[in-house]
């Protein structure tokens, strides 16, 4: 349940943050059955009374072709990931642009830095949910503050914090369940009233779900879900880290890692893994390779190479169908 104090909050804050100014257009390409699209966009374009251009559904090339209308666009990665491939994106396409935000999903880095070598534009990458619209976000200026691989730091007014399982807090660097609070956060489940009070700590922070780490600086990086978290023979496995090192290796395109039931470890890791176009992959020698970079209990028991990931509307990967098609 999200209140209309809820949304303005976000709205307003979002507004200074982001920088909407007179003369601002957007250009609308997100589905508006999700907060993404239905709020985050489209509040702060009316907020500020600005113009926005609107697609029916994403089309790279009809978006790109529409960007020396605009000034702001907000995607997520997949749609940036299918712009690159335009070749209509160039910078001169991009010059009356001044914002380019990514979220919804976690946007690799491969695609932050082809990005800004395109266009010379550095996509800002925030964080936020269903319950609770905007947490986090990189900083708007200087666009040279942002940091590719995190979501940035909490917005004015929200706090965020990280607690280990027991509920104790962790220090700078250390993993563990994100945790929120401010006049952006939900005032509850509809007719739920046992899953509100499960999701708040006694406290009154509100209990992500996600896992993740807040650095010395105040950065926020999100390794993962607190439901994908793999515990492989009583250790705890993080797939957004193993994910990381198996997209850096030759050929690979992007990958999923997963944790499937095992009669002996209980859950034993496995790594989904796309191959760049022309490039051919070997799971064998993919894990062959792990094994010289990361510990022992992290290494994939079976890698497999598949043409695509499943995803939802929004370009999230759904692991639920990866468990359910190799357990």
């Amino acid at each position: 349940m999200l209140t209309h104090g809820n949304l303005l909050s976000n709205a307003r804050v979002l507004k200074d943050f982001w920088g909407w100014r007179n003369g601002d257009v957007l250009v609308h390409a997100l589905p508006i059955f999700h907060v993404h699209g239905l709020f985050v966009a489209a509040h702060g374009a009316l907020l500020n009374g600005s113009r926005m251009i609107w697609f029916n559904r994403f089309d790279a090339r009809a978006v790109v072709a529409r960007l020396p209308e605009a000034t702001v666009f907000m995607g997520v990665p997949t749609l940036y990931v299918r712009m690159l491939a335009e070749p209509g994106l160039t910078r001169g396409a991009c010059k009356s642009m001044r914002l380019f935000i990514s979220g919804s999903a976690p946007l690799l880095i491969e695609t932050f830095n082809a990005w800004r070598e395109r266009t010379g534009h550095t996509i800002l990458e925030r964080y936020g949910m269903s319950e609770t619209v905007m947490l986090t976000s990189n900083p708007y200026r200087p666009e040279s503050a942002r940091r590719g691989g995190t979501v940035g730091l909490p917005l004015p007014g929200v706090g965020v914090r990280v607690h280990d399982d027991k509920g104790s807090p962790l220090p700078a660097g250390e993993v563990g369940n994100i945790q929120v609070k401010g006049p952006n956060v939900f005032k509850g489940y509809w007719r739920m009233p046992e899953k509100t009070a499960d999701e708040f700590t006694t406290d009154l922070w509100f209990k992500t779900g996600d896992v993740g780490r807040i650095d010395a600086d105040g950065f926020v990086t999100i390794v993962g879900r607190s439901k994908d978290l793999i515990i492989s023979g009583g250790y705890n496995v993080y797939p957004a880290e193993i994910e990381g090192v198996v997209n850096e290796l030759p050929g690979v395109a992007e990958s999923a890692v997963i944790g499937v039931p095992h009669p002996d470890f209980g859950e034993a890791v496995v790594a989904v893994v796309v191959p760049r176009p022309g490039a051919t992959l070997d799971g064998a020698a993919i894990a062959a390779q792990l094994r010289k970079q990361i510990a022992n209990f992290k290494l994939p028991k079976q890698v497999f190479v598949v043409p695509e990931l499943p995803r939802n509307s929004m370009g999230k990967v759904q692991k639920n169908l990866l468990r359910e098609e190799h357990r």
